[in-house]
C-alpha cells in the first residue's frame, strides 16, 4: 500500500496531461440493447484501477450511459438510443459525427483530489428507417413531341438514415399488361400493347420511359425519368408507373410510390436562380413575419411556362416549421421565433419551379445562421462529485473531511455566445469553501468548478452552511445568476460512549427473587443524533446470570444469587452507539453478593473416628475436626462443644483439635464416642452435630506371661523314646493385642546336645535327638517367650525334662530341680554330670584351686571391707540378733567392739555400701513387678530408682557379701525409648548397689531374693534350717513409693557363726523353700513359719 499511493499519483498526473491533448472519444450504434460495452476510461487514461482506492463517478450523460465505479468500465442504460430523434444530430446532412457528450470523475483514495474529463459517444448510424416519398401517388407531366433522351427530374424520396444506410438507388417498374390493354382501347392496340408489354416486363424497364439515378453536387441521388420513346398525347395522355427506392442497409429497406406521367404541351426552358447558394444572419427571438432574405430565379419561357413558383426542396421538418417561403415572391421569413441556443444554423434547399407543362425547376441552397443575443442569464448548476451526498441543495459533509477536499462541482454556462457567454462566478459570504478550476477547457461559455473546504469543519461549532454562488456574463447589459448549496455537516461517530466511573462496586444480596433490579449504570455520548443513541448490552460471561434493558441500563438478576457459590460476579457492561461504524464503550461492573445466615455448619464427615495410642499423657490431642459454615462474617463463626458425660475430652474452639484429659489404657476401655456440636453466629444461629469415635491402639505394654509349666515342675522322658515325641508345651498369654500379642517361642539354653527343638508358633517342645546314655539324668530347657511388638517384650521359663525310664526316687528328682533353680541360667544343665568325670579331672583339680583362691581372695576382701566401715558401725551382725543401726529396728551397738583401721591410712574409707541404688518396679496401680513374667520401666511410677546412702543406721551389708563374685546392674538399653515409654530392664546390679542375700553354702550367681523369702536348698542331702533376716527399707520422703523389702540369709543355723561358712556367690530365681528346711525370721530375730514350696515359691526373674 506504501508504494500504490505515488503510482496513482503518477498515473493521475500522466491522465491530467493526456487528457489535456485528447478528450475520451468512444463509438456505438444506435438503437443497441442495455449494458453495451462502449470502453474502460481507466485504461484509455492510463490509470490503474480494480483496487477501490481510486473510483470513477459518471457527472453528465448518465441518461445514456453508465460507469463501474471501480475498473471505469463504460457501458450503456437501458435507453433507447435513435440517432435520428437526438437533438445534436437533427441538423446534421453530410457524413459530420452525432456524439453524445458526457463526464466523468476520477476521484483518489478519501477523495482528496478529484479530475474531470469530457468524453464523447459518437453515435453511429444503423438502418432503422425505411425510405419514403413526399406522396404515395408522384405525379409528372412530360411535353408530348419531347424527344428521345429528355430527363424529367422526379420526386426525391427521404431516408432519415445517412451514409450507406441512406438512399442507394431508385428502380422504376413498368406497368401491368392488362393496364396497357385497357389503356390502348382496342384489341390491336391491347395485342400490341401486350407483346411491347411483355418485352418490356421481361426486359425490366418501360418501352417509352426509363430512369436514370444521377448524382447531386450535395451527395444526394436524384431520379430522373428518360424519355425513350416518342410521346403523343392523343394516343396516350398518362402512364402509371412504379417508382422503387432502396437504401443500402443490411438488409436493405425499400418503399414505392406511383409514378404517374401525364403528358401535356411542351416547356423547354428551366428556371434559373439568381445564384446556387443563399448565405443569411438572423437575430434570433426575432419575431414571426421577419422577412431574411429572397430568392430570385428566372425563366425564359413566357406565359404559363414562364411562371415560377418557390418551394422548399430538401428541408428537415424544423425547416418548414420555423421558416416561411413565399411561392410567388420567394421571401423567406420567420415563421416561428427562432432561439440560437436551439437553433443555431440552417441549412435547406428551396426550388424553382415553372408553371410550364411539363414543368421545370431550379435548386438552390440556403444556410441561415442565427445571430445570438444576450437573453439567457448564466446558468449555476450544482451537482455532486464523488462520495458527497447532494440532493434537493444540500450536501452532507462529514465533519472529519480534510480541509481542502472537494464536495460539489460547479458548472458555470452561459447559452449565449461570444462575451455574451464569458461568465464569471464568486461565492457570497465568509463560509469556509472555495472554488477551483475543475478542467482547463478553453470553452468560456461552459466552466466548471470544485467547491472545496477551505477551513476545518466542525460539526458542534457550526452544523450548516449557505454557500451563496453568483455567476455574471460579461454582455452588455450583464446578466447574473445565482445558485446556493446548503451544507449541513454531518456528525461522525467519532466520540464513544462513556461511563462516569470505570468499575462499579455494586452490594447486592443473595437469596433474591429473580428479575429483581440489582444496579442501573449509564454511559453519555458527545455525538448527536444516531450517534448518541445508546444501547446498552452484557458480556457473554454474564450471559443466563444477568441482563441489562438495552436502554435504560437497568441490570436485572436472572436467577438467584447464592453466596456460597459464588460471592463474586463480574462482568462488563458495554455501551454501543448507533453510528456507523458503531463506537462502544465499556464500563465494569463488579456485583459483591452479600451474605445471610442460611448454611448451617457442616462437618467434613458425619463421623470422625480417630486412633489414638495408648499411655498417651493427659492433655494429648487425640485427633481433630474441620467443621466449615458456607457463610462469611459473623455468620461464619463458629463455636465448638464436646457432648459428653465424663468429660474426658475437651476441644479447642479455634482449631477444632480435640485434647484428652486422662491417658488411655486400651486393656481397660477400647472405644470412646461423644458428639461434637458447631454453633455459628448468625441471627437466628445455626448448628449441626458429628460423632467423633475414637479408637485405643495398643502399645506393646505389657511382657507375655507363661501359665504352663511351672518352674519348678518337670517331665519324665523314657531314654527310648522315638524323634519328633512331644515332651512339653510351654503355654503362654499376653494382654496386648495384634502383633503385640504375637508370640514366639525359641530355646536359649540349656541344649547343649541339641536333643530339644520347639515349635515357635505353638510352644510345643519335641524330641530331635537320639538319647543315649550320657543324655540320662535332668536337661533344664531355658524357653524364652516373646511378642512381635516393637520394642519386643518376652517372658523366660525353665523347662525340667528328666531322662530316664522311671523315677524311683522323687526326693532326688526335686533336689535336682531345686539345684537347677538356684544355678545361673548360663551354665547348662543336661544329662549325668558324672558321665565324663574321668576325662575331666585335671579340670576339677585346677576348678577346685581356682575356687579355694577364690575364696580366699573373697575372705580378704570381705576383711578389708570390715575394716574400713564408718567409725559409728561398731557392732557386728549377728545372725538371729537385732542390729541396733539396722534400716527396720533399733539396734544395741556394742561399744567395746571398734574396728580396725588401716595403718596406712589414718582416715576411714568410704563404706562399699554409701552409694546404694535400688531398682523397684511397680505396676500402674503401685503394685510391684516379682514374678519372671513382669518387667521393668524407667517411667513415672513404673520404675523408681532411689540412691541410698549410708548412715548410723545402715546395716553392716560387708559382712554378709563373703563372695566376690559379680552380681547383676541395672542397665538400661541404648534403643530404649524416652520418659513415659515403657522400658525393659535387665536385671545386673553392681555388689556396691543391691542387695542381696548371702549365705556359706550358697554358690556363686545363685543368691536371690524375693519379695517374701530368701531360699536355700542344698543340692542333694537335707540341711539344718537356716535363719532368713527379712528387712524393709522405708522411704518417707517419698509417700508413694512402696517400701523396699529385703532379705539375708545367714546362711547359719543356730549354733553357727557367720564366718564359720564358705560363699558360694549369689544365686538367682525366686526359689521356694523346701519344706522343713527353713524358718523366716522376722527383722526383729525371731523365727517365723517355714514358707511351703507351694505355697511361696515364685517365678525367676528374667535373665540373660
Amino acid at each position: 500500500m506504501t508504494f500504490c499511493f505515488p503510482l496513482l499519483l503518477f498515473l493521475r498526473t500522466a491522465a491530467v496531461l493526456a487528457s489535456a491533448k485528447q478528450a475520451l472519444r468512444y463509438r456505438i450504434t444506435e438503437e443497441g440493447p442495455a449494458d453495451v460495452r462502449i470502453g474502460n476510461v481507466a485504461n484509455d487514461l492510463g490509470i490503474a484501477a480494480g483496487s477501490g482506492e481510486v473510483t470513477f463517478s459518471l457527472e453528465s450523460g448518465s441518461d445514456y450511459f453508465k460507469i463501474d465505479n471501480i475498473t471505469g468500465e463504460l457501458s450503456t442504460t437501458g435507453r433507447r438510443t435513435d440517432r435520428e430523434k437526438l437533438p445534436q444530430c437533427q441538423m446534421i446532412f453530410d457524413e459530420n459525427e452525432c456524439f453524445i457528450d458526457f463526464e466523468v470523475s476520477v476521484i483518489g483514495p478519501a477523495q482528496s483530489w478529484v479530475d474531470l474529463y469530457d468524453g464523447k459517444v459518437i453515435i453511429e448510424d444503423i438502418n432503422d428507417n425505411t425510405p419514403s416519398f413526399p406522396s404515395p401517388v408522384l405525379t409528372l407531366t412530360v411535353e408530348e413531341n419531347r424527344p428521345v433522351g429528355t430527363l424529367y427530374l422526379l420526386p426525391t424520396a427521404t431516408d432519415r438514415d445517412f451514409g450507406s444506410n441512406g438512399i442507394e438507388r431508385y428502380q422504376l417498374l413498368p406497368e401491368s399488361s392488362s393496364e396497357a390493354a385497357r389503356r390502348r382501347g382496342g384489341e390491336a392496340a391491347a395485342a400490341a400493347g401486350g407483346s411491347e408489354a411483355a418485352a418490356a416486363a421481361a426486359s425490366g424497364r418501360s418501352s417509352v420511359f426509363e430512369l436514370q439515378v444521377a448524382d447531386t453536387p450535395d451527395g444526394d441521388k436524384q431520379p430522373q425519368l428518360i424519355v425513350k420513346g416518342a410521346l403523343d398525347r392523343e394516343l396516350r395522355d398518362s402512364y402509371e408507373l412504379t417508382l422503387r427506392v432502396r437504401d443500402g442497409g443490411d438488409p436493405a429497406r425499400s418503399s414505392s410510390a406511383l409514378l404517374r406521367v401525364l403528358i401535356s404541351d411542351v416547356n423547354d426552358n428551366s428556371p434559373r436562380f439568381e445564384k446556387s447558394v443563399y448565405e443569411a444572419e438572423l437575430a434570433e427571438n426575432s419575431p414571426p413575419g421577419t422577412p431574411i432574405l429572397q430568392l430570385r430565379a428566372s425563366d425564359l419561357d413566357t406565359g404559363v411556362n414562364g411562371q415560377i413558383e418557390y418551394v422548399f426542396g430538401t428541408a428537415t421538418e424544423l425547416v418548414r416549421r420555423l421558416l416561411r417561403l413565399d411561392e410567388g415572391s420567394g421571401w423567406l421569413s420567420v415563421l416561428h421565433r427562432l432561439d440560437r441556443e436551439e437553433v443555431g444554423q440552417l441549412h435547406f434547399s428551396v426550388l424553382a419551379k415553372d408553371r410550364g407543362q411539363p414543368p421545370k425547376s431550379d435548386r438552390a441552397t440556403v444556410q441561415l445562421s442565427v445571430r445570438d443575443q444576450n437573453d439567457n442569464v448564466p446558468q449555476v448548476d450544482i451537482r455532486k462529485i464523488g462520495r458527497i451526498v447532494l440532493r434537493n441543495g444540500v450536501a452532507s459533509v462529514a465533519e472529519d473531511v480534510l480541509v481542502d477536499t472537494p464536495i460539489a462541482l460547479v458548472q458555470v454556462s452561459d447559452r449565449d455566445q461570444g462575451e455574451n457567454g464569458v461568465v464569471t462566478c464568486t461565492i457570497v459570504g465568509d463560509v469556509p469553501f472555495q472554488l477551483k478550476s475543475a478542467s482547463e477547457s478553453e470553452n468560456e461559455q461552459k466552466k466548471k468548478y470544485f467547491l472545496h473546504t477551505s477551513a476545518p469543519l466542525d460539526y458542534e461549532a457550526v452544523r450548516e452552511y449557505s454557500v451563496v454562488i453568483v455567476a455574471v456574463d460579461s454582455g452588455s447589459p450583464s446578466l447574473s445568476s445565482n445558485n446556493s448549496l446548503l451544507v449541513k455537516v454531518a456528525d461522525i461517530n467519532d466520540n464513544p460512549p462513556i461511563f462516569s466511573q470505570a468499575v462499579f462496586q455494586v452490594p447486592f444480596p443473595e437469596n433474591n427473587s429473580p428479575g429483581d433490579q440489582v444496579a442501573t449504570v449509564l454511559a453519555s455520548d458527545a455525538d448527536d443524533g444516531k450517534n448518541a443513541e445508546i444501547a446498552y448490552s452484557l458480556d457473554p460471561s454474564a450471559a443466563g446470570m444477568f441482563s441489562i434493558e438495552p436502554v435504560k441500563g437497568a441490570i436485572i438478576a436472572n436467577v438467584v444469587l447464592d453466596r456460597e457459590q459464588t460471592q463474586r460476579y463480574e462482568f462488563k457492561v458495554v455501551a454501543r452507539d448507533k453510528g456507523t461504524p458503531s463506537l462502544q464503550g465499556s464500563a465494569t461492573v463488579v456485583v459483591q453478593v452479600k451474605d445471610t445466615n442460611d448454611n448451617e455448619p457442616r462437618f467434613m464427615q458425619d463421623v470422625f473416628t480417630f486412633y489414638v495410642k495408648e499411655n498417651l499423657p493427659p492433655n494429648s490431642p487425640v485427633g481433630m475436626v474441620t467443621v466449615m459454615d458456607a457463610d462469611e462474617g459473623k455468620n461464619a463463626e463458629l463455636s465448638l462443644f464436646i457432648e459428653e458425660d465424663d468429660n474426658i475430652f475437651s476441644i479447642d474452639n479455634d482449631t477444632g483439635t480435640i485434647y484428652s484429659t486422662m491417658s488411655f489404657d486400651r486393656e481397660q476401655q477400647t472405644t470412646y464416642s461423644f458428639k461434637v456440636k458447631a454453633i455459628d453466629g448468625g441471627e437466628p444461629p445455626k448448628s449441626s452435630t458429628a460423632m467423633v469415635s475414637l479408637y485405643v491402639m495398643d502399645e506393646n505394654d505389657n511382657a507375655p506371661t507363661i501359665t504352663f509349666p511351672k518352674n519348678a515342675s518337670y517331665t519324665l522322658l523314657p531314654p527310648s523314646s522315638n524323634l519328633r515325641t512331644v515332651v512339653a508345651t510351654v503355654l503362654a498369654t499376653d494382654r496386648d493385642t495384634g502383633i503385640n500379642a504375637d508370640l514366639n517361642y525359641s530355646i536359649v539354653g540349656g541344649n547343649p546336645f541339641k536333643l530339644f527343638e520347639i515349635d515357635s508358633a505353638s510352644g510345643v517342645i519335641s524330641l530331635v535327638g537320639k538319647l543315649t546314655q550320657k543324655h540320662y539324668g535332668l536337661h533344664r530347657l531355658v524357653v524364652q517367650v516373646n511378642d512381635s511388638g516393637q520394642p519386643s517384650q518376652y517372658t523366660t521359663a525353665m523347662v525340667h525334662v528328666f531322662v530316664n525310664e522311671s523315677v524311683s526316687n522323687a526326693t532326688i528328682v526335686e533336689a535336682q530341680i531345686a539345684r537347677s533353680l538356684r544355678t545361673s541360667l548360663k551354665q547348662d544343665i543336661a544329662g549325668d554330670p558324672n558321665y565324663e568325670m574321668s576325662k575331666q579331672r585335671l579340670s576339677i583339680v585346677i576348678g577346685v584351686v581356682a575356687g579355694v583362691m577364690t575364696v580366699i581372695l573373697i575372705i580378704l576382701v570381705v576383711v578389708l571391707a570390715r575394716y574400713c566401715r564408718p567409725k559409728k558401725s561398731k557392732n557386728g551382725y549377728e545372725a538371729g540378733k537385732k542390729d541396733p543401726e539396722d534400716f527396720f529396728t533399733p539396734q544395741q551397738h556394742d561399744k567395746s567392739k571398734k574396728p580396725k583401721k588401716d595403718k596406712k591410712n589414718k582416715k576411714s574409707k568410704q563404706p562399699l555400701y554409701s552409694s546404694i541404688v535400688t531398682v523397684e518396679a511397680s505396676k500402674p496401680n503401685g503394685q510391684r513387678y516379682d514374678s519372671v513374667n513382669e518387667k521393668l520401666t524407667e517411667s513415672p511410677g513404673m520404675g523408681r530408682y532411689r540412691s541410698m546412702n549410708g548412715g548410723p543406721g545402715s546395716p553392716d551389708l560387708g559382712r554378709h557379701y563373703k563372695s566376690s563374685s559379680p552380681l547383676p546392674t541395672v542397665q538400661l538399653h541404648p534403643q530404649s525409648p524416652t520418659a513415659g515409654k515403657k522400658h525393659q530392664a535387665v536385671q545386673e546390679l553392681p555388689p556396691a548397689n543391691t542387695f542381696v542375700g548371702t549365705g556359706d553354702n550358697i554358690s556363686i550367681e545363685s543368691d536371690h531374693c524375693s519379695e517374701y523369702s530368701c531360699q536355700i536348698n542344698n543340692k542333694y542331702s537335707k540341711q539344718p534350717f537356716r535363719r532368713v533376716t527379712f528387712s524393709v527399707v522405708s522411704q518417707p520422703q517419698d509417700p508413694h513409693q512402696g517400701s523396699l523389702q529385703s532379705c539375708y540369709d545367714s546362711g547359719l543355723e543356730e549354733s553357727e557363726t557367720p564366718s564359720s561358712k564358705s560363699s558360694s556367690g549369689p544365686r538367682l530365681g525366686s526359689l521356694p523353700l523346701p519344706e522343713d528346711n527353713y524358718e523366716r525370721t522376722t527383722p526383729d530375730g525371731s523365727v517365723g513359719e517355714a514358707e511351703h514350696m507351694e505355697n511361696g515359691g515364685r517365678m525367676s526373674p528374667r535373665c540373660r
